[in-house]
């Protein structure tokens, strides 16, 4: 390149990329970043010298876009794309290794591939920063929720206590008296319905944090091979394997004892229920630095999607009409964050559902 003309036309070729570059950007949904960079990568292409031969390949994060005709052992320009000053990419123009060398690439050139990457960093810098502000968002409002929730089942579960005591004692009363085998039986409905509702309303104090906690040094590893005997019949039923994984043996928490057996139970059980006959059940128990952090894995169905923010809901169950009350995880979420720990679940591989348990260490 050496007339006047030919470097001008060079300059407007990158100015003319800046501005494009910037304009998709600016415009850009986040929820659609793809089709951003894409667009990105093809304005690169036709910024460059030899344009007809000029290839791009683009790579950030879980992001990957590539011209048709990019290939590995050309010729290439490199760029870092930094996210929040740590290399989390590249951007990549290239030309034939046949007929182009290194020299081929203008110093301007370079200069213009700086800043797109520059420019693609500030990008998903800014999503990444959106969808922290939303998850956050989120995270706020479901805590709103449930503490409201918390309030009213309290509420409601003092009412009912006192009501459903007397219809348990006063049939139990009846019982004594009557003769009529068919009216034991339906008194013995009367007091099965009850007790029923009895533990509902228990279940409600445990997930509004009202029931008295006897907070005391436990042995971790017990607890969890005590549930695990009780549930070896249900195992066995749908021939189920478990693998067991258990950093040390002496690990130690400030617990309710009580409580966290009912944790144990609820989460293991969730995961025999989901569970295909034959598949595998991993429990597996890390003692980190701050924390000893408790895993169960299944290899069910998983959990949709659209589901994901409901699963610590009260009342909220995907179980039969029947077979669940919807107040399971709600329970064992709100014991967790009374004994100050966390909960959280993500997908397993190829399929299933991880649940984790962090509790803070003594």
């Amino acid at each position: 390149m050496t007339t006047t003309e030919e470097i001008l036309k060079e300059r407007v070729k990158e100015l003319t990329c800046l501005y494009e570059v910037t304009s998709i950007i600016v415009n850009s949904d986040y929820d659609q970043l793809q089709t951003s960079l894409e667009a990105i990568v093809y304005c690169l292409k036709r910024a460059w010298q030899f344009e007809n031969v000029a290839e791009v390949h683009l790579k950030v994060g879980e992001y990957e876009v590539t011209t048709d005709d990019y290939h590995t052992d050309m010729v290439t320009l490199v760029s870092n794309i930094k996210v929040f000053n740590k290399i989390e990419g590249e951007v990549i123009v290239a030309y034939p290794s046949e007929k182009y060398s290194a020299e081929d690439f203008l110093k301007e050139e370079k200069t213009l591939l700086n800043n797109i990457a520059l420019d693609v960093g500030n990008l998903i810098e800014r999503k990444q920063i959106r969808d922290s502000e939303a998850n956050t968002r989120r995270q706020m409002e479901r805590t709103d929720r449930l503490h409201i929730l918390g309030e009213i089942t309290a509420g409601i579960a003092h009412e009912l206590n006192t009501p459903l005591a007397n219809i348990l004692g006063f049939a139990e009363l009846l019982t004594e008296k009557m003769t009529d085998k068919d009216a034991v039986r339906d008194l013995e409905k009367i007091m099965d319905s009850a007790i029923f509702s009895r533990e509902i309303v228990k279940k409600l104090m445990f997930f509004a944090c009202e029931m008295p906690q006897e907070m005391k040094t436990v042995k971790l590893i017990p607890v969890v091979t005590n549930v695990l005997k009780l549930l070896e019949p249900s195992l066995r039923s749908k021939k189920l394997r478990l693998n067991k994984s258990f950093d040390n043996e002496i690990m130690e928490l400030k617990a309710d004892t009580v409580q966290l057996t009912q944790v144990m139970f609820n989460l293991i059980m969730n995961a025999i229920y989901y569970s295909p006959e034959g598949a595998t059940i991993d429990v597996s128990i890390l003692d980190t630095i701050n924390t000893i952090s408790i895993q169960i894995a299944d290899q069910g169905k998983g959990i949709d999607v659209d589901l994901v923010d409901k699963v610590f809901e009260p009342f909220f169950t995907t179980k039969p009409i029947g077979e669940g009350s919807g107040l399971g995880l709600s329970v064992v979420h709100g014991i967790i964050t009374s004994h100050k720990g966390k909960i959280s679940h993500k997908s397993n591989t190829p399929k299933g559902t991880i649940f984790t348990v962090d509790f803070p260490k003594l």
